[in-house]
């Protein structure tokens, strides 16, 4: 049976083989990067995840567009255009 995510950029079952190592936290092209962001806040005591969640700062969510992008340039071979 399948279901959602599979073969999506958004999905943890893709990262960069280049930059891949073995018993470590790997850099997907998921939103793993945004979770991480808001349980440092939360273990920070900024944020105790009643909603609304706070705001996404300008560098995560241009660092989570980047991978985005860059899922999207590895999978087709064409760069996007803007």
């Amino acid at each position: 049976m399948l279901i959602d995510e599979i073969f999506t950029p958004d999905s943890s079952r893709f990262w960069p083989a280049d930059r891949w190592s073995p018993g470590q936290e790997q850099e997907s092209f998921d939103k793993q990067f945004v979770r991480n962001h808001l349980e440092a806040r939360v273990a920070s005591g900024e944020w105790d995840k009643t909603p609304p969640g706070p705001r996404i700062p300008d560098a995560v969510v241009e660092a989570t567009m980047d991978r985005y992008v860059e899922a999207y340039e590895s999978l087709t071979g064409s760069r996007m255009q803007w």
